[in-house]
């Protein structure tokens, strides 16, 4: 039993030491010096101070702002800079008869109808759903169209600049293939606070 035990504790101990410290410490170390934002939460400084990250969706629902994708999280996505609000990441997509569905799908049309009573335009799913985390930090460039000139409006900038600027705020499909094109609405709307208004 104890010719046994011994080479037991000895190999556990040597295990836990490898996969438990110096695994950890090598990837972390690698992941610092090869990709230093992302595995810092690829977070978004302005003025020398995180204000968001490119892959942690917030809410806007201020008319001369982009708005994003529904959040399971309520007001506040969970971050490094809302975590006094303790909430987290959560399953967003109800049931098809479930009404809480409905009842949160309605509530998103009637605020963008209110913001935006004469657009035409048929108001794009992802405006009015929630991704499966709820954080999702991207629209899609149908989304992003449907509230160009509401934005346009509100900011007195003219709509063919806006467009242009969500133009260059899209990024196509990983690798050429991969996903949809998408649009990251934080980036987006930090590049409008960036741009001049237009000449009168």
């Amino acid at each position: 039993m104890r010719a046994q035990l011994k080479p037991a504790i000895i190999i556990l101990a040597l295990l836990t030491l490898i996969t438990g410290v110096i695994y950890p410490l090598v990837v972390t170390v690698i992941a610092q010096v090869a990709f230093p934002a992302q595995a810092n939460g690829s977070l978004i400084v302005k003025d020398g101070k995180a204000i968001g990250s490119e892959l942690i969706g917030q809410s806007f629902d201020d008319p001369k702002y982009f708005w994003g994708r529904l959040s399971a999280t309520g007001t506040f996505p969970y971050n490094a800079f809302n975590a006094e609000n303790l909430t987290a990441s959560s399953g967003s997509n109800y049931g098809p008869l479930n009404p809480a569905l409905m009842e949160m799908v309605q509530g998103r049309i009637d605020a963008l109808k209110a913001a935006d009573p004469n657009n035409p335009l048929p108001i794009p799913v992802d405006l009015v759903t929630a991704s499966g985390s709820g954080l999702d930090p991207h629209i899609s460039p149908a989304a992003a169209a449907y509230q160009i000139d509401r934005v346009a409006r509100a900011r007195g900038f003219d709509a063919a600049a806006v467009q242009k600027l969500v133009d260059q705020n899209t990024q196509g499909r990983d690798l050429g293939i991969l996903g949809e094109p998408r649009v990251n609405v934080l980036e987006l709307n930090l590049a409008l606070d960036a741009m001049a208004p237009a000449s009168p």
